[in-house]
């Protein structure tokens, strides 16, 4: 059996060398012609095929046209990044979040991302930016010129306007329909991939600031962090420190239950009580994701069930969303009377999304199990597959009304949102406020207030240019509806943050809700 496992691991590794040089090779030639129109054809009819809302917020002529555009346009043979600029606003037309087109960067081999990383942190990296009234300020300098200014605008890196950069890649994803605060909630992490995209990884970068009412450029080169050199031949004896087994055993389950996020060095879950009383809670929910949600909420509503908090400020401001199970606990838990979450989740037809899911491009060893198991997968699909009587195809999944959880919080209920507030957040942020259970303050939602697709989330490769395309399978519907059609869920009471209050660590939405249940209260 170990001998089977290492053969496997060896032969793992092989091909990963040989993709990684097949794909650089593949990234620099061009795609002929004939085989790029069979790429937008392949595109177009994948998502007819699995798109169950594919015509929501374009119509079919419209569509139609884009493509037909498309096709007739490609004269020359181009690139794999060429097409990705050609195609990818197409497929963003649809104005679905979830679905986006990738873009192509050259890939590094393991020896390669090891030197990389021994050649220390790159010059994107030791600059924080964020996103603020269309520009982008500096809101922590981690490189060793101290003269950068916090606050400062960022013009252009390496003579390139950042204006230029954004607006180019604004065309290449989407919100879902006619939202405006998803994009602008990213711009300012997603800079350095627009970059790397178009001139690949630099050891330098020139960054040009405007700070008041002066112009600076300062080059930020790569760096790596000295070692502390001083007196290296001592042998110095480290003390044994006594492992407290009770507090390394409460961590890790803290860890677990909070959802310890290691890369953000912050957790997924937080509570955090305000007041002598206790009289107000603040839970922060940075992502439905991350395992043992349920004793999370549990134990927290217990507290503040025991406490007897009066208010809630459930905190979803750049929470992407994830799981659907994780929004109907917690809901229930929210909720003051009987419930139902969902409408039936519209799917193409009752083979698409077992089929979706098959084609979804993933490693050999995942792709092997994937065909052993298809059978069983498409079987599951069929049975669980309805027709309704307008002829669409519909599964059900949390469509059956539900009782509150006995720990359910009866006092006040606030919601703080803004542009990040995505996905399974926004189906979460509808239902709280279709019932009128919560008030809501900060900026609309990012994820559409009526439903959004997703569900099953396969990445499908393109057979000529390689290019990988993401798209949901299932249109998730909350059971409460808007007119409003396109928008995300509005806040009762709008609050901006700017820059300032950013730099100056402030949060004027949360200190709103302060001083409003600080009124109610008096």
């Amino acid at each position: 059996m170990k001998k089977v496992l290492l053969f496997i691991a060896i032969l793992a590794v092989f091909i990963q060398c040989n993709s990684v040089e097949k794909y650089n090779q593949h990234y620099d030639t061009k795609i002929p012609v004939n085989d790029l129109k069979s790429d937008v054809d392949f595109t177009y009819k994948k998502l007819q095929h699995l798109h169950p809302f594919l015509y929501g917020f374009i119509s079919k002529e419209d569509l139609d046209h884009k493509f037909d555009s498309l096709k007739n346009s490609l004269k020359t043979p181009l690139k794999p990044l060429e097409f990705y600029k050609k195609i990818s606003p197409i497929v963003a037309a649809v104005k679905q979040g979830h679905m986006i087109v990738y873009p192509p960067m050259k890939r590094l081999s393991k020896n390669e991302s090891k030197a990389l990383e021994e050649k220390g942190m790159g010059p994107f990296s030791q600059i924080e930016l964020g996103f603020n009234e269309n520009k982008l300020y500096v809101l922590k300098n981690k490189s060793t010129d101290s003269t950068i200014h916090v606050g400062s605008q960022l013009i252009s890196v390496d003579n390139i306007k950042v204006t230029d950069i954004i607006q180019e890649h604004n065309n290449y994803f989407t919100s879902d329909g006619f939202n405006t605060t998803f994009k602008p909630n990213y711009y300012n992490t997603r800079l350095a991939n627009y970059f790397v995209i178009d001139h690949g990884i630099k050891d330098s970068l020139l960054y040009t600031f405007k700070y008041n009412d002066s112009i600076e450029n300062h080059l930020i080169k790569r760096f790596k962090k000295e070692e502390n050199k001083n007196d290296s031949a001592a042998v110095v004896k480290v003390p044994k420190i006594k492992v407290d087994r009770e507090k390394t055993k409460a961590l890790k389950r803290k860890n677990r239950i909070q959802g310890y996020d290691a890369t953000a060095g912050n957790y997924t879950r937080n509570i955090e009580f305000r007041g002598q009383d206790s009289s107000t809670v603040i839970i922060k929910i940075r992502g439905f994701k991350n395992r043992a949600y349920k004793k999370f909420y549990k134990e927290s509503f217990a507290k503040i069930k025991n406490f007897k908090s009066k208010n809630l400020i459930l905190d979803l401001r750049d929470n992407g969303g994830e799981r659907l199970s994780e929004i109907n606990y917690l809901y229930s838990l929210l909720t003051d009377t009987n419930y139902v979450l969902l409408e039936k989740s519209k799917v193409v037809s009752r083979s698409s999304v077992a089929i979706g899911s098959y084609l979804s491009n993933a490693p050999v060893v995942v792709q092997v199990a994937k065909t052993i198991l298809f059978p069983f997968t498409f079987t599951i699909s069929l049975l669980t597959t309805k027709k309704d009587k307008d002829g669409s195809f519909y599964q059900k999944i949390y469509t059956k009304e539900q009782e509150a959880d006995e720990l359910a919080f009866k006092g006040k209920v606030y919601v703080l949102i803004n542009g990040g507030s995505f996905s399974a957040s926004s189906i979460l942020s509808a239902t709280l406020k279709g019932t009128s259970r919560a008030t809501f303050v900060g900026e609309e939602t990012g994820g559409n207030f009526n439903g959004t697709v997703a569900g099953i989330i396969p990445i499908i490769k393109l057979p000529h240019s390689d290019l990988k395309i993401r798209m949901g399978l299932m249109h998730v519907i909350p059971h409460q509806q808007t007119t409003v059609q396109g928008h995300g869920v509005y806040p009762n009471k709008k609050i901006e943050v700017t820059i300032n209050d950013v730099l100056n660590q402030k949060d004027p939405q949360l200190e709103w809700i302060l001083e409003d249940i600080k009124a109610n209260k008096e």
